[in-house]
């Protein structure tokens, strides 16, 4: 349970981290489940079997995985994000009951989980995703006001490799102009640096903070990966959210044409069968 002071807090600083919430035998079995679905791949494509365990070993195969089958590795990242582990975390009592002490008296799973991998060896452009710009969660979700994101490592972060940096406060200064392209819009207006807050975590520790909150990814200057996970509620209660017809403006469709050509013939499904 959280405390009255903790609650305060979060109200006025639109962020609340905590220490050690989140067991660690909680979140190996999504991080360790994560890597072993990289590794058939990294199989797969290299020809390499690589050991899970060994971290620096196991993220080398995934920089030279994203070089030889862009494609095939960002299907493979598209599958991490699916995994039962993941997705039983993100309706855990423990977050639930956290969500709904910060004021989300009817939460509702705003977007599905999200496993980020960040760095900069995972970058087309040497920028996109793995290291974004001043912005606000709430830009791309346009859920409720009170719409919360949970955002945790699933290793050790802290300033260099990239842990997230927040402005206390910014939530209550409402929507900022943004760039509304991409992945998050990034926000047009220069922002002094001194107002960045660096938060530092060990495996277990959680951020929960306002969607409207400005915040950042930091540097990720190392040769590791920041493994993470982001999990997003809005409040069915919230007055402006049902006024608006409880927007939705994620689309998950699938593509029309089939990904493999000529897949599956008739004798393939009647092996699974047999």
């Amino acid at each position: 349970m959280l405390t009255s002071a903790q609650i305060e807090q979060y109200k006025e600083q639109g962020f609340l981290l905590l220490k050690g919430v989140l067991p660690k035998e909680v979140i190996e079995p999504i991080y360790r489940e994560a890597r072993a679905i990289f590794a058939k791949q990294i199989e797969r494509v290299l020809g390499q079997k690589v050991d899970i365990d060994d971290r620096d070993a196991f993220e080398a195969a995934m920089f030279a995985f994203f070089e030889a089958d862009f494609n095939a590795f960002s299907s493979t990242g598209k599958t991490v994000q699916h995994t039962i582990a993941l997705h039983k975390l993100g309706v855990s009592d423990e977050i639930i009951d956290a969500i709904k002490a910060l004021g989300l008296t009817e939460p509702v799973i705003a977007v599905r989980p999200s496993m980020q991998f960040n760095s900069r060896f995972l970058s087309k452009d040497g920028n996109t995703y793995w290291r974004l710009g001043a912005h606000q969660d709430w830009r791309n979700g346009q859920g409720s006001l009170d719409s919360v994101v949970v955002w945790f490592p699933m290793v050790p972060a802290g300033e260099e490799i990239g842990a997230l940096q927040v402005i206390p406060g910014s939530h209550r200064d409402g929507l900022m102009q943004a760039d509304a392209a991409g992945y998050a819009g990034v926000i047009g207006e220069e922002i002094d640096d001194s107002r960045y807050v660096q938060t530092e975590y060990e495996v277990g520790d959680m951020l929960f903070f306002s969607a409207l909150l400005v915040h950042r990814s930091g540097n990720n200057v190392t040769r590791n990966i920041r493994w993470s996970v982001q999990l997003r509620y809005n409040n069915l209660a919230e007055p402006t959210f049902i006024e608006r017809g409880y927007p939705m403006p994620y689309i998950y469709r699938p593509q029309d044409e089939l990904i493999t050509p000529d897949f599956p013939t008739s004798e393939q499904i009647r092996e699974v069968y047999a």
